[in-house]
């Protein structure tokens, strides 16, 4: 199994590569890929070094799997090439989340989607994903009318750029500005740029990916996201308006027993979730659920996941674990 890693240098792209290793991923070639200026760099893949090579060259290797995590415009370009000479394309970008041709996939809920002619998949944003992880069952059982959410989001999910911002405000230095604002001390009610509607394009990924992949339409989510000086991983507050009532024992009872799912929930000993035991794991931790008695058939929750491995890495290398199990590739 010949995999190309595109973005390889980079802060997705090395959790991916570490995801790999650690799922034992059938690997007979890695195919680490990235920008010209990084081409001849070594990384290092299973005790071993290999060499980074550039994206034409990546094509012309035909691997049968590409795992994307550089950027929508190189996935734009480079995607379809790849796709084109028999390439599995799993893509991490935006680029292709809202194209009506592309599945959006979180495997534990509709990797069942994916057919052999599907071969650019797109890897949802990882807010959404772990937002869809716990609404998923609960949809399924108590069918949610609206959601209300805000998002505590890592640093991380911008990129090594703001790692250094923070790094360097915490030793007090001047460095390379990612963010319009200091993020040390602070929180930025700003994530990814402003739309016309006055929501920046993070919250109407939120709105518009949920629809797609529960494929339904009716499901109404308005969000704000918000950059907090954290590494370890996203969190979110979350209100979910159902039509139909619930127990919150049920509740719990039905998370805890979705795949990829841990409820932490005990308020009387500190259990909830936090990004600080988030960060390194791949499941999704859900918190502080309780009744909304502000109006019927409501509900408050915490959700927790690293958005570097459930939200980005872990999802794409989960995806192509199942295009393997189903012989997809």
């Amino acid at each position: 199994m010949k995999i190309a890693v595109v973005g390889a240098t980079g802060m997705v792209g090395q959790v991916m590569l570490k995801v790999l290793e650690e799922r034992n991923f059938p690997v007979s070639q890695l195919l680490p890929v990235a920008s010209e200026r990084s081409v001849g760099k070594k990384i290092r893949f299973n005790d071993k070094e290999v060499e980074v090579i550039g994206l034409q060259d990546a094509v012309d290797l035909k691997p049968e799997i590409a795992l994307f995590s550089a950027g929508g415009a190189t996935s734009l370009e480079w995607a379809p090439k790849f796709a084109e000479n028999g390439t599995t394309v799993i893509d991490n970008s935006s680029a292709w989340r809202m194209d009506a041709s592309k599945k959006l996939v979180v495997p534990e809920i509709n990797a069942s989607e994916i057919t052999s002619e599907d071969k650019i998949i797109a890897n949802p944003n990882c807010s959404t994903i772990q937002l869809l992880m716990a609404l998923k069952p609960l949809h399924d059982n108590f069918k949610i009318k609206r959601v209300v959410v805000s998002t505590y989001q890592s640093i991380t999910g911008t990129g090594v750029k703001a790692v250094q911002q923070l790094e360097n405000e915490y030793a007090g230095e001047k460095g390379e500005m990612a963010y319009p604002y200091p993020i040390h001390k602070n929180a930025l009610p700003h994530c990814d740029v402003f739309e016309e509607n006055g929501y920046t394009k993070e919250e109407m990924k939120l709105t518009r990916e949920t629809k797609k992949i529960l494929g339904d339409d009716s499901v109404n989510v308005s969000a704000t996201a918000i950059r907090i000086p954290v590494v370890g991983g996203h969190s979110e507050s979350v209100n979910i308006e159902f039509e139909n009532d619930f127990d919150e024992a049920d509740v719990r009872k039905i998370l805890s027993e979705f795949p990829g799912v841990t409820v932490q929930d005990n308020p009387a000993v500190n259990t909830y979730p936090m990004p600080i035991y988030a960060e390194g794991k791949d499941d999704v931790f859900v918190g502080r659920i309780r009744r909304d008695y502000s109006q019927p058939n409501t509900l408050n929750m915490w959700i927790v996941a690293d958005n570097l491995r459930k939200g980005a890495a872990t999802n794409a290398v989960q995806i192509a674990e199942y295009l393997l199990e189903h012989k997809l590739v």
